[in-house]
């Protein structure tokens, strides 16, 4: 039994307790955040050439190279759904039952006297997708439920050295914990199993990755930054599904084998520069490129191993994915309004990489525009508060399914970040 193996309890309890992930969609970069740790997010996502705090481990781990001595963030973030809502051919037009979603995250790093490096570790809320709708109509003719969380949280230790004065490198592992659990009409049956609802619990990945990053001082004023991230499968293990056959006469059956197979945090690649035309202006910009279309492409979920041997030995979806790359635009400023507070403005646009036809209330619709405001203030020679808002602009999506007919997501959202950080 491998050490993953032995601790993935353990690892997964404090993934979530961190993560605090609700079933709410929280869909962004595709099922990424734009951005880890409030400057990062407040100035759009464009943070690579930045990266100066302890989220550099999950931006930029190079950056790392800028935190002398000892620095503590811990970050939290909570999001409002403004219209998460479906609307399909059987009279369905209804917002998510749960509004609200909350993170939390923090990192620790420290210098290295002995050689030029800065050495951290942090736990990061990734992202996920998913929504919540009860009581609602079926194409069956009855009334049901449909949910799903799909919640990802990343434990990361990285290190970041300066090889001179210009140029940085760092690399940073990523420990990524991830779970799903749904319910599709789970009191839907329909006979012998032309349609059988399910709900499925606790199915659940345990992987690790790697980020490398560098960062070139070319003078004072300006500074070029690249990362590349590895794709990290994420085969959902290790679930349980009830199945109902009511159509068959066997009722809701167990499966006591349950996966979700097709899942993966795709490759990137990004390009990154920080200008500063005077000493209290800071801009700031990054290009990613994001390799959806190897990572997500169709995705199996398959249960066996059924408690009633009168059941189908296998329980099988297939749903098409097709998702294509995705670029990411990001700009992002911040203000010295004087020597205690940094004023902070960000824009992040992505494409939306979901093909229209491959649409789902369950993956909540794909932000595409995200504006950022906020502010930081030193409240002491060690202490620091950062905090602003993150407005997702509404978007809507139209396609047909044989389940809903012509039918239509919608989201819009706001996100409120605070970060409280000690240097030391």
């Amino acid at each position: 039994m491998s050490l993953f193996t032995k601790n993935r309890g353990r690892l997964s309890s404090l993934a979530l307790t961190l993560a605090l992930l609700s079933p709410v969609a929280l869909a962004t970069n595709g099922i990424n955040l734009i951005g880890f740790g409030t400057e990062s997010t407040l100035m759009g996502g464009a943070d690579i050439a930045v990266a100066r705090d302890t989220s550099a481990l999950n931006t930029n781990p190079a950056g790392l190279t800028q935190i002398h001595g000892q620095a503590f963030d811990g970050f939290a973030s909570g999001l409002r759904t403004f219209d998460l809502s479906h609307k399909d051919s059987f009279g369905n037009d209804k917002h998510a039952d749960n509004k609200y979603t909350f993170l939390g995250g923090g990192g620790y790093a420290m210098s290295i006297d002995s050689v030029p490096c800065t050495a951290g570790i942090g736990l990061f809320s990734q992202g996920g997708a998913g929504g919540v709708f009860k009581n609602i109509n079926t194409a069956f003719g009855n009334r049901d439920d449909m949910s799903s969380l799909f919640a990802m949280a990343k434990i990361s230790p990285g290190v970041g050295c300066k090889i001179n004065d210009a140029w940085s490198v760092g690399a940073s592992l990523a420990i990524t914990y991830a779970s799903v659990k749904q319910k599709f009409f789970p009191n839907t049956s329909v006979g012998a199993v032309p349609f059988a609802g399910y709900k499925l619990d606790d199915a659940s990945a345990l992987k690790v990755g790697f980020k490398l990053g560098v960062q070139y001082r070319v003078n004072p004023s300006l500074t070029l930054a690249a990362t590349y991230t590895e794709k990290t499968e994420l085969p959902l293990t290790d679930g349980e599904l009830d199945a109902n056959y009511s159509g068959m006469g066997l009722g809701v059956v167990k499966y006591r084998n349950a996966s979700v197979m097709g899942l993966a945090l795709p490759r990137e690649a990004a390009l990154g520069l920080a200008f500063k035309p005077v000493d209290a202006w800071l801009l700031s910009f990054k290009v990613n490129w994001i390799n959806w279309a190897d990572a997500i492409k169709s995705v199996t979920l398959r249960a066996t191993d059924p408690e009633n041997s009168l059941a189908p030995a296998d329980y099988q979806i297939v749903t098409a994915g097709d998702w294509k790359n995705q670029w990411v635009f990001a700009s992002g400023l911040a203000y010295n309004w004087n020597e205690l507070t940094t004023l902070y403005a960000g824009y992040n646009y992505g494409n939306n990489p979901i093909p229209a036809q491959n649409s789902s209330p369950l993956l909540a619709g794909i932000l595409d525009h995200h504006i950022t405001l906020g502010a930081a203030r030193q409240i002491s020679r060690q202490w620091r508060l950062t905090g602003g808002l993150e407005y997702m602009l509404p978007v809507k999506e139209n396609y047909t399914s044989p389940l809903f007919g012509n039918a239509e997501v919608r989201n819009e959202a706001l996100f409120l970040h605070l970060m409280l950080s000690r240097r030391w």
